[in-house]
């Protein structure tokens, strides 16, 4: 669920749910997708979320992938528990856990104007047995921090299951209730809870009990209304003067929970000091896309100097060569269209087939100018994701540029579909293969993690988020009809607008020439193909490369779409096939191409 679907999609039904249902949905849908197999691998492919190990750290012993953690306040009922760790989080917080289940008295929910988490004033609970069951269950892969509010109680029966533990000052009593409870935790990691609010008056007894803890977690304040606890999103300036105020007096690792409603506010509070930044509402507000863009905003402060990746030059000749080939295929769509092998192939004159049938001849160069110009798109991405993305060693610049171009390669055995290979397309692919993996052996040392000028929730960053849905869908749309132009290329080869326009059906083709049809699938297969490969290049691109300032992405997706809709849509009208019906995918292909562009320019 990233932000390009859940702001569009779920967010604006979700919250008309009643009760927590909406968020007892998502939390339980996404935990069932990571449950399945392969669920884990879906969910990183759809948000590419997964933390950069530059930014992992330790501390108390505890290794954090991410120092972005997740407030127990999100996900009381831990439904989402085997969700969260595939989000970008190093770290989940669970409770407070209490001996007996405490239903919610009100809803939990963001407040209109959006600035605001409204909880109930008894934080929901389910309870010590069910959170045993949970936990024992739950295949976490990030350390679980779980606020106790009974420890005299139940801190014994917990003390495995968690990687460190959580109590609030209030209910310290006594220095023999810190010792005791060390004791019973077996010295596991014990962080001391406080609000903001509080450091300035509690400071000493902080400084008493710091003694016998290992960290310091400063939370949100909240303001009490009738059966609800007010928490605003954004509280990071009175959070850094705690955190300050509590790093002059005390030597232990502190940590912030809630106050933050966008990167700024994070950066702000590791500014200030804070080693781990749990969220709160602003992840709901955000939504689950904060994580990354946290961790992108922090890896773009640290303005290290960029390293160039010799083989991307390789993989840059690879794009230029398809180019090239689709450039030369338009050249000769718009001339002789049946070249001397086709012919040698059918025993059959393009002039002989256009004195018979010319809308025949003229089908057959729509086929060939869609697949160039198809060609001359995809060729342009990859060109784009070397100088741009590969050659400054971007990860999932290199992950998108093998996606597209394996699926290319492989998209070849779809010639044979009618026993129609010609040698030309061979040569082709000969051509490009040692290209290809010469580049792909000179780059696997490209590792580095995307970096983004984003730090706040402006308004082009939520026009970005719609243009980046139109974006994804628009590649899953060529995607999904690459596959629907394949299948049919190597089964019935034409639709019936297609027969419409030619006026002749496949049995009167057969009786001109047995060999026309093998011909024509062998253009629709390869056209399918391309379309295929080009629509994986489009949705990776769409998925991973939404960082604020990257402009080449922007130019990628205008440039690149250029030859594909021109050849894909005007060439329909060069040869006068019109028909609405067949031509409307491609009129809403056009319409989610120029809304996304419209929409994401600012942000890029």
């Amino acid at each position: 669920m990233p932000d390009w679907s859940y702001h569009p999609l779920f967010k604006p039904w979700l919250s008309r749910l009643p009760g927590n249902a909406g968020r007892e949905l998502i939390h339980r849908g996404m935990s069932t997708i990571s449950k399945l197999p392969g669920g884990r691998s879906f969910i990183e492919f759809l948000g590419h979320l997964s933390p950069s190990e530059k930014i992992s750290r330790s501390l108390f012993g505890v290794h954090f992938k991410s120092p972005i953690g997740l407030s127990g306040k999100i996900d009381p009922g831990l439904t989402g528990i085997h969700a969260f760790p595939n989000l970008g989080f190093g770290a989940i917080e669970i409770g407070p856990i209490t001996t007996q289940p405490r239903k919610p008295e009100t809803k939990a929910s963001i407040s209109p104007t959006g600035d605001v988490l409204i909880l109930p004033e008894n934080p929901q609970t389910i309870g010590l047995k069910a959170t045993i069951e949970s936990l024992k269950k739950a295949s976490v892969t990030v350390p679980v921090m779980i606020r106790i509010e009974e420890p005299e109680i139940i801190a014994g029966q917990l003390k495995e299951i968690g990687d460190a533990f959580v109590i609030g000052i209030d209910c310290i009593k006594s220095r023999e209730d810190l010792v005791n409870l060390k004791t019973v935790l077996s010295n596991k990691p014990l962080l001391l809870a406080i609000r903001h609010s509080e450091v300035g008056e509690s400071l000493s007894k902080l400084k008493f009990a710091s003694q016998f803890c290992d960290g310091i977690m400063i939370e949100e304040d909240r303001v009490l209304t009738a059966h609800n606890q007010v928490l605003p999103l954004q509280q990071t300036n009175d959070l850094v003067r705690a955190i300050e105020l509590v790093k002059q007096k005390i030597a232990l690792p502190v940590i912030t929970s809630g106050g933050v409603a966008e990167p700024a506010d994070a950066l702000e509070l590791f500014k200030a000091g804070a080693e781990l930044v749990f969220l709160s509402g602003g992840y709901v507000a955000s939504g689950p896309g904060l994580p990354k863009r946290i961790y992108e905003a922090m890896l773009d402060c640290r303005q290290e100097e960029k390293v160039i990746y010799p083989g991307w030059l390789w993989y840059w000749l690879f794009g230029l060569f398809i180019l090239i080939g689709g450039s030369v295929v338009l050249f000769f769509s718009f001339t002789k269209v049946i070249l001397s092998y086709d012919e040698a192939f059918m025993q059959m004159s393009r002039l002989e087939l256009m004195a018979y049938n010319p809308n025949l001849y003229k089908f057959m160069s729509h086929d060939r100018m869609t697949l160039a110009g198809t060609m001359i798109s995809g060729g342009y991405i990859y060109m784009q994701l070397a100088r741009h993305g590969i050659r400054h060693g971007i990860h999932w610049t290199r992950k998108a540029y093998n996606i597209g171009a394996i699926t290319g390669f492989l998209g070849i055995l779809l010639f044979l579909g009618f026993g129609y290979f010609d040698w030309v397309h061979g040569l082709f692919w000969l051509i490009l293969l040692p290209v290809y993996i010469l580049g792909f052996r000179k780059t696997r040392a490209v590792n580095e993690p995307p970096i983004s000028k984003n730090r706040t929730n402006h308004p082009a960053w939520k026009k970005a988020v719609y243009g980046q849905f139109m974006f994804v869908i628009l590649g899953f749309s060529f995607v999904l009809g690459g596959i629907v132009i394949s299948t049919i290329g190597a089964t019935y080869v034409f639709v019936d607008t297609d027969l419409q326009y030619i006026c002749m059906t496949p049995d009167q083709l057969n009786s001109l020439n047995q060999k026309l049809i093998p011909v024509i699938a062998h253009d629709r297969a390869g056209f399918g193909s391309a379309l295929f490969s080009v629509g994986l290049l489009v949705l990776t691109l769409a998925l991973w490369g939404f960082h604020e300032g990257s402009s080449w992405v922007w130019r990628a997706f205008l440039f690149g779409g250029i030859p594909a809709f021109s050849a894909g849509i005007f060439t329909h009208f060069y040869i006068g096939y019109i028909d609405f019906i067949h031509l409307l995918p491609a009129y809403f292909a056009l319409a989610l191409y120029l809304g996304g562009l419209w929409l994401t320019k600012d942000f890029f």
